[in-house]
């Protein structure tokens, strides 16, 4: 059922979007149809040009066709501007509907008249500018949108169920938890689960933004929409419709292109602004120049100003930038819940990272190796004994010696001795590999400096006796990941404060901050104390991002300025954070920050692109360079706004060139 609302709602939402572009382009080919005739037949151009044509009732066929543009047309700017005039909220379509309008009824009123000025012409260009500027826009948008189309249409619609023996094909919507699907090389994995049989590496660059296809073995978790490379994979379904990652995902990007933008927020300002400008602006210049005894000249000038002034391409100069930069995170693997947040990441003077799961793995792992004798054989001697074990450190030592590529020999005699370790014999050899109370045991006293000082840094440390002579040792604890070095690194080199937050001991917390070069840390943290630290690094004066699991650190996320949650995986719906890293790799954060630079950098761009123009053309529309023999025509104006208009698509549009930061 859910995949048929997905469809539905893509269908329903590419028929608005399409509807919208091609009723703009409609009117404007209808409109630029009827200019012809309006342009060939208006005095003005035809002096220009150096050609005359006459008609019977010349200005009635104009007044007519004329009318037809405005009530056709302009009907978008007029309906536009009745709207924000009932919401008291004055903007763009007010500025172009009391153009067209001024200009249409001021014409109509010479024609019936017998005197006067007519701006048929100048009428119809800046309605044909108009629509043809909306239509571009529209355009834009919906490129714009289009990311997060593609996000739905990477769902598959069918999947092969396994039932009673039998592999049966039937729509994803029909899927349920708990059922078993059979996923064939190539295929997209149908909805999120867990694979029970089979190994295969799994392309998830679409959906996460990990470039490398990733290893899936029985008990991994797999992601609806990722594609199948290798084997055949056996999968439990877990999850479906709305639950998915890829609804949530959807979920999120819509709520993020919703959120209100302080950025948008200044854009609706300034465009309030500039209607106002316009107004004061435009009836000063009429009043200026009907008093000069130019009351034809007055109206042009005024009409100028209005159209001139409009802030069109103010209304286009955030929203492209939010949807564009939305679905470009999306692709990275970050996603906003916040816009607000995300703007103010840009601000950031500090940035406090939970250790466990967040800077480390979360497990158990081999981060040191002593060895007395040569280090190969010392981890096949170990591991071959540890192969026996079902305890935590002899799985984390046995998985250490496989990502070297030493693998395990049978022993013999294997026995554990209770709270100490275990005994083998290993090709004539006697092997013992166990915890301190063994050397104890064994009569042996350890001298070995380095072997002191991991221990000294809180890691549980595990020797290697053989016959009778300690050999080695082996220090483990939860393991820094490779990406947090990275993280750290750049976060310092653009000037942030690094802070850790951790629930382990002193000795622990201060080696792994050591290790990463970090600012400062906080050891022996509770989970409710984690909120109070970074209050009180806030009230220090620091613009704090606080980086966590979004379980128990749900209370710091919502305390800190920008609350980053990592470690989501697939269970990305956190809502106390609000931005999330989806491949959980602490390495995003200094790249949420650049993006949130540029993206801020961008919208202030089109802001200046969309009104800054006006600081030198409302004067020149005005007249004020009349005496120097400058004067810009009302279509010049709607020229130059709808220029202004392309450039702030076109410069939103170079933020797709981003492809990592």
């Amino acid at each position: 059922m859910e995949g048929h609302k997905h469809k539905d709602h893509r269908k329903h939402k590419q028929h608005d979007h399409t509807a919208h572009i091609q009723d703009f382009k409609i009117r404007f080919i209808v409109s630029i149809i009827l200019t012809v005739p309006v342009l060939l037949l208006s005095e003005m151009i035809q002096r220009w040009f150096g050609f005359s044509i006459t008609i019977p009732f010349q200005k009635w066929v104009l007044l007519i066709l004329s009318s037809v543009i405005y009530f056709y047309g302009g009907y978008p700017f007029l309906k536009g501007f009745l709207q924000e005039i009932k919401k008291k909220q004055p903007g763009m379509m007010t500025l172009i509907g009391t153009a067209i309008s001024v200009a249409f009824f001021y014409s109509a009123f010479t024609v019936f008249a017998g005197f006067g000025k007519e701006f048929f012409w100048e009428l119809a260009t800046l309605i044909d500018v108009m629509l043809i500027g909306h239509y571009i826009e529209a355009k834009s948008v919906l490129g714009a949108s289009r990311a997060l189309e593609e996000l739905v249409k990477i769902m598959p619609t069918t999947a092969h169920l396994i039932k009673d023996s039998q592999v049966v094909e039937v729509p994803v919507s029909k899927l349920k938890k708990g059922d078993i699907v059979l996923v064939k090389p190539g295929e997209k994995i149908p909805s999120d689960g867990l694979v029970i049989e089979g190994e295969s590496y799994v392309n998830e660059s679409l959906l996460t933004g990990e470039s490398k296809p990733v290893l899936k073995k029985k008990g991994s978790k797999v992601i609806g929409g990722s594609i199948n490379e290798q084997g055949v994979l056996k999968v439990k379904i877990e999850k479906t419709g709305e639950e998915t990652y890829l609804s949530q995902v959807i979920k999120l990007v819509k709520q993020a292109q919703e959120s209100r933008s302080k950025t948008q927020d200044l854009a609706n300002k300034a465009a309030a602004f500039l209607f106002y400008v316009a107004v004061i602006v435009g009836t000063i210049t009429y009043l200026f120049w009907f008093f000069n005894g130019s009351p034809d000249f007055a109206l042009e000038r005024a009409v100028t100003v209005l159209v001139i002034a409009c802030p069109h391409a103010l209304g286009l100069a955030v929203p492209l930038v939010v949807a564009l930069s939305t679905a470009i995170t999306a692709k990275n693997g970050i996603l906003i819940r916040d816009r607000r947040a995300f703007e103010q990441a840009k601000d950031l003077t500090a940035v406090i990272f939970d250790k466990t799961g967040t800077l480390t793995e979360g497990k158990f792992g081999v981060t040191d190796v002593v060895s007395l004798i040569d280090q190969n054989e010392l981890l096949k001697m170990a591991a071959s004994v540890e192969q026996n074990s079902e305890h935590i450190i002899a799985k984390a030592i046995l998985n250490y010696a496989k990502e070297k590529g030493i693998n395990p020999e049978k022993v013999e005699n294997y026995r554990t001795i209770p709270g100490k370790g275990a005994y083998a014999t290993f090709k004539g050899k006697e092997l013992y590999v166990g915890s301190p109370n063994l050397l104890k045991e064994l009569g042996i006293n350890l001298k070995d400096e380095r072997i002191q000082k991991l221990q000294k840094e809180g890691k549980t440390v595990v020797f290697v006796v053989i016959d009778g002579k300690l050999s080695g040792a082996f220090a483990l604890s939860d393991r820094i990941k490779k990406e947090s070095f990275e993280a750290v690194k750049q976060l310092k080199s653009m000037g942030i404060k690094v802070f850790m937050l951790t629930g382990d001991s002193e000795e622990v917390a201060k080696s792994v901050s050591r290790e990463l070069g970090i600012d400062d840390y906080f050891a022996q943290v509770l989970p409710h104390e984690k909120a109070e630290k970074v209050e009180f690094l806030k009230k220090q004066g620091y613009k704090m991002a606080m980086v966590g699991d979004g379980i128990n650190d749900a209370p710091a996320l919502v305390t800190a300025d920008v609350g980053i949650a990592i470690g989501a995986g697939t269970d990305v719906a956190i809502e106390s954070a609000d931005i999330i890293l989806v491949k959980s790799n602490p390495a995003d954060v200094p790249k949420v920050i650049r993006l949130s630079k540029v993206t801020y950098s961008k919208m202030v761009q089109n802001l200046w692109w969309a009104a800054g123009y006006n600081i030198v053309a409302i004067p020149l529309a005005a007249g004020i360079l009349y005496n120097y023999g400058i004067v810009v025509q009302p279509a010049v104006g709607a020229l130059l706004m709808s220029i202004s208009t392309v450039i702030v698509a076109l410069n939103s549009q170079t933020l797709r060139r981003i492809r990592s930061v």
